[in-house]
């Protein structure tokens, strides 16, 4: 069942038909007839597509079959409108797969062969990576990532709202990717419970770009005011566990009649109160905002400039289970005393009698021996203290070698010991107009080592080159700095990451040509196998704004969602003076 809601795409879903903008355009004041207007020529379209494709007769497929002497379909996930997605294993590279497949006479087979194409080059981790798309005999067939460690957010909000700090994750990591796509021309249409999956990290991923809505046959005038207000509604449903409109969708109960959309914090006690409104300004569009809002956000990109103009939600502290209380062994409670903590009681071991001490000597010869033995008793007490006495004193006298030279090195003059230097923002600098995640580059001076800025992966290296001459990061530390070093946190060790310092004269500095960091002056670099890259700037150096340029990325594993094994993260970055 795992791998059924994981693989599956939303294509048979009853509850949620209609598109979100047609149901907003019913609960918001203003704007109702451009959104219910928008929602009617959609609908439209999916019928007139879906009567088409009633006279075309799906595919005979079962499992076993294959396509392309590849793709062996196992289980139907999916069967609707002349089309089916299926459950499939890549026998050649021998993982599960994903794949939809329909009649290549199918009306929608052909926008369905565009949009996944187009998908496929956008090549974004942050979402379902389409594999494959293909006319054959026929046949038209999507190939896609499979992925059964991840969760459904349907399964997710199925045991209650998410935390405050998971669910400002979700809008974050959501509205990043999908302003990303709208950057390349691509839209989603149809982003619910059901095409988001959660995975085990806590990292979101959205499936389904471009080929759910060219399966359902749906378009929108406006794609963007769609996605985003699709974005709200996932926000107001992980706040509350309700579906914002008046009908139950996705699992999860819609809002009373009649009483039209209300803020989250209305609905269910202990809402974060700038989650709450952040929802509202996504879903209501039009300018139809309670006074207590800002400008509603009609774009991905404006949304996710909103998450993060908010205060960083800090996930909540662990809870650590005290130990049990200690116990006492049974020699420490010794025979004989009462039980600890009310425990069995223990029967006292007798104890034999004491025997009577021997007679004293009376005798001269043992007044004598008494005596003699005295004498060596003292004396040989004497001796010790002496010899203890002398050693502590030859101990006192010799130098502590971690003191004196600690003293040596304060006292040496004119040195001042490194202090850290604040940073006050950050952007990715990307020479060739083509940014990794420039997005995250803020995570790697927050504080939190569990968070972090992603490069790209690459097929060949370490050196980047030919691909890329570098990456990296400008730091603005707020004014020009004595600069010292710098401590780079990074996520992936092995083979080798190369980085280098360089002054820029701006946040933004305008490298470009063959070679973008000549022009800056270079301050230090090193080669580093470990997760982390100390540097030292050996020559007096005074800079305000700092680049952070890798041109060598190290090789590890192939992970789930970052198949290209030469990659880096940088996870914190700290500049001392």
């Amino acid at each position: 069942m795992a791998e059924r809601s994981t693989a599956a795409v939303d294509v048979a879903d009853s509850d949620g038909e209609e598109s979100l903008t047609a149901e907003a355009g019913k609960a918001t004041a203003d704007g109702a007839g451009t959104q219910q207007k928008a929602g009617t020529e959609t609908e439209a379209a999916g019928n007139q597509d879906r009567g088409a494709a009633a006279d075309v007769n799906p595919p005979e497929l079962h499992s076993g079959h294959k396509l392309a002497r590849r793709y062996r379909l196992e289980e139907c996930v999916t069967r609707l409108d002349g089309f089916s997605s299926w459950r499939a294993v890549d026998e050649k590279l021998r993982r599960a797969v994903g794949v939809h497949v329909l009649p290549a006479d199918h009306p929608r087979a052909r926008p369905v062969l565009a949009a996944a194409r187009s998908a496929a080059l956008l090549g974004d981790p942050r979402f379902v990576q389409v594999l494959d798309a293909v006319e054959e005999n026929d046949l038209v067939y999507v190939v896609h990532e499979w992925l059964p460690d991840a969760t459904e957010l349907t399964a997710v909000l199925a045991s209650g709202p998410l935390e405050p700090h998971d669910a400002y994750q979700l809008v974050s990591q959501v509205s990043q990717a999908m302003a990303a796509a709208h950057r390349e021309g691509l839209a989603h249409l149809r982003l619910n419970p059901g095409s988001v999956l959660r995975t085990e990290s806590g990292q979101y991923r959205i499936r389904g770009l471009a080929v759910m809505a060219a399966l359902r046959g749906i378009s929108s005038e406006h794609p963007q005011r769609t996605d985003t207000e699709s974005i709200g509604a996932l926000l107001y449903a992980a706040l509350t566990q309700r579906w914002p409109y008046d009908k139950d969708a996705h699992g999860l109960s819609g809002l009373p009649k009649g009483v039209g959309l209300i803020a989250p914090d209305q609905v269910r006690a202990g809402v974060h109160r700038g989650l709450s409104e952040l929802a509202m300004r996504a879903l209501v569009n039009d300018g139809a905002t309670a006074s207590r809002q800002d400008q509603p956000c009609t774009t991905p990109e404006e949304l996710s400039k909103a998450v993060a103009a908010m205060p960083r939600i800090r996930p909540p502290e662990p809870v650590f289970t005290p130990s049990p209380a200690y116990q006492h062994t049974t020699y420490q409670q010794g025979y004989g005393q009462p039980p600890a903590h009310g425990g069995p009681s223990r029967t006292a071991r007798p104890v034999a009698a004491p025997l009577p001490p021997p007679p004293p000597l009376q005798s001269r010869t043992g007044k004598a021996l008494k005596w003699t033995v005295s004498a060596l008793l003292i004396a040989a007490l004497g001796l010790g203290s002496w010899q203890l006495a002398d050693t502590l004193l030859k101990e006192e006298n010799k130098p502590d070698p971690g003191k004196s030279t600690s003293q040596k090195d304060d006292d040496k003059p004119g040195q001042v010991a490194s202090k850290p230097i604040q940073i006050q923002d950050a952007a990715e600098f990307a020479p060739d107009g083509k940014p990794q995640n420039a997005d995250q580059a803020k995570l790697t001076h927050d504080g939190d080592t569990s968070t972090l800025w992603r490069t790209y992966g690459y097929n060949d290296g370490p050196q980047l080159a030919p691909y890329k001459k570098g990456v990296g990061i400008v730091y603005d530390l707020g004014s020009e700095q004595s600069l010292k070093g710098a401590s780079i946190g990074l996520h992936y060790g092995g083979s080798y990451t190369e980085v280098s310092l360089y002054a820029t004269d701006s946040l933004t500095p305008s490298g470009s040509g063959s070679d973008p960091v000549g022009s800056f002056k270079k301050l230090a670099t090193k080669k580093t196998s470990s997760k982390s890259a100390d540097l030292k700037v050996k020559s007096e150096a005074k800079a305000r704004y700092v680049l952070v340029w890798l041109t060598a990325l190290p090789y590890s594993p192939p992970e789930q969602y970052f198949t290209r094994p030469y990659k880096q993260a940088i996870t914190e970055v700290k500049f001392t003076g």
